[in-house]
């Protein structure tokens, strides 16, 4: 049962990277919704259920004692889920308070964690098809 959990978050936290991006890059999305007033409201709605889908998945993924290298792309993928929007209000946080300019968490929020995202979910998905039936020591 917590095994169908898990993948369950995990397609969602899928679902709503997309989501998050899309409304970054993808032009015809940002003209559609800016008008109206609901790009903000869905950037920052995404963005709150990234994170806590992020958290849910470290958990049940340490809770469920997944086994092996499906273990380490899972929690790599919730906790770059969780690193992503934490490294960007730490960059804005230290940058307000010293009037600096601060490169470590900015690269952080704009190479480590979404590449990290991509690895971990690239990485599960290529284990699951692997195996066929992903097998869970619960």
């Amino acid at each position: 049962m917590k095994g169908k959990l898990i993948w369950s978050i995990f397609w969602a936290l899928v679902g709503v990277f997309v989501i998050v991006v899309s409304t970054i890059f993808i032009p015809p999305a940002v003209i559609l919704l800016m008008p109206l007033g609901l790009l903000p409201a869905i950037f920052l709605s995404a963005i709150v259920v990234f994170v806590l889908l992020g958290v849910a998945l470290l958990f049940l993924t340490v809770k469920t004692k997944v086994g092996g290298i499906l273990k380490n792309f899972l929690l790599l993928t919730g906790a770059s889920a969780v690193g992503l929007p934490v490294s960007v209000l730490l960059h804005n946080v230290v940058s307000g308070l010293f009037d600096i300019e601060e490169p470590v968490f900015f690269i952080m929020a704009t190479l480590v964690c979404p590449i990290g995202f991509l690895v971990g979910a690239v990485g599960s998905v290529v284990l699951a098809i692997k195996n066929k039936q992903v097998k869970y020591d619960s």
